[in-house]
């Protein structure tokens, strides 16, 4: 019974060891490298046509600010498509079910049209999503507290952001490169030779330019700067409220936080939407945030141009149409110690008021928000 018993366990040893031996050692998985040098790098430059006025405006005629672009991420075809297609792909989110074009949609002008965003796990967020549009030409701080400098700094953030996409970067590299299509569209950007040359500095870049690339010009406010349409009678006099100008049937005071021709100033204001008795105690304290006190209840003013479309309105998303927006600044806002001196000055009549919002209306451009090259890749 032992001879059999030592024979069998001989046996087993055996066949254990052949089988062993005829499988593949398990090996820790290898990241492909592949060279990607037989693709054509040869980006083209993607040029931003300024409209020309010709309306003179008190004693000037009002010129488009040039954009400016940074010298190490130039505006390109191939990178203003790269981009388009991290904007709008969920890849960058940990679970795949957000991007960032959930948060900010063509048809809100950008935005979602929503007082607050959720984010993948449910949590909402703190403040409204800004419209984009235009957003090249802030050249004074990003988001409502102005907390990033340039694009190419704020598009890292809502990717790692606990609310946001709650990813990581390093997972949305790995992913972007094992993609079918990611790696020939870094290739063709920016020049990279192989697949482990794929960064978020780059992927960042990308967005940046896509998000330059959303500007606006073809409103009835430019073609009438353009001397090509005239306002009417309610338009001409909201415009000349707005500005202040000699003979408007009143000053609205728009101008000053909301300046042409980008319809706005590029800075930060307390515009009445808190109560509080001392700096200390506004709830949402924004730009004193970064700034220091001083500034505590400052949020940036955005542009107008397609504020009808980018309802609801404020940092909180509190108000839900133009009318209510006017009704608030009419009211003189509430108080609080670093109130914008010009919000308490303000005092228009019905009549007034709608001729303001008929001139709000006159920056709408629906050709932007329409521009297939802007529209989602994947639809």
């Amino acid at each position: 019974m032992r001879i059999n018993s030592l024979k069998f366990l001989i046996l087993f040893t055996l066949t254990v060891i052949v089988f062993a031996c005829s499988e593949e050692p398990i090996l820790p998985p290898v990241e492909e490298d592949d060279d990607l040098t037989d693709i054509i790098y040869d980006p083209v430059p993607s040029e931003i046509v300024y409209p020309v006025y010709t309306q003179q405006v008190g004693f000037i005629v009002p010129v488009i600010p040039e954009m400016v672009i940074p010298e190490d991420n130039p505006q390109t075809e191939e990178g203003i498509e790269l981009g388009r297609h991290l904007f709008y792909d969920t890849i960058l989110s940990a679970d795949s079910t957000l991007s960032c074009s959930s948060c900010h949609l063509p048809a809100g002008s950008f935005t979602d049209n929503k007082a607050v965003s959720f984010g993948i796990d449910g949590i909402p967020g703190k403040v409204s999503s800004m419209s984009l549009l235009n957003v090249g030409f802030y050249d004074n701080g990003l988001f409502w507290d102005g907390r990033t400098a340039t694009l190419e700094e704020q598009a890292l953030l809502p990717v790692e952001d606990e609310i946001e996409l709650h990813n990581t970067w390093p997972n949305v590299i790995s992913k972007l490169k094992k993609h079918d299509i990611y790696p020939t569209m870094f290739r063709k950007a920016f020049g990279i030779e192989k697949k482990s040359e794929i960064t978020k500095e780059l992927a960042a870049k990308a967005i940046a330019q896509f998000e330059r690339s959303i500007y606006s010009f073809e409103s009835k406010f430019d073609k009438f700067m353009k001397g090509e349409v005239l306002f009417n009678d309610e338009e001409l006099n909201g415009f000349e409220m707005f500005l202040d100008l000699p003979g408007a049937s009143n000053d609205a005071h728009c101008s000053h936080c909301h300046a042409m021709p980008l319809m706005t100033s590029n800075d930060y204001f307390n515009n009445g939407l808190q109560v509080a008795e001392t700096l200390q105690d506004f709830e949402s304290k924004g730009r004193g945030l970064i700034t220091g006190s001083s500034q505590n209840g400052f949020f940036r003013a955005p542009s107008l141009r397609n504020i009808e479309l980018t309802a609801p309105y404020m940092h909180d998303g509190s108000m839900q149409t133009l009318d209510e927006v006017m009704d608030h600044y009419i009211s003189g806002g509430k108080f609080s110690p670093n109130r914008d001196s010009f919000i308490p000055a303000i005092n228009l009549d019905d009549y007034e008021k709608e001729s303001i919002i008929a001139f709000m209306k006159t920056l709408t451009d629906t050709e932007v928000i329409n521009n297939e090259k802007l529209q989602n890749p994947f639809k």
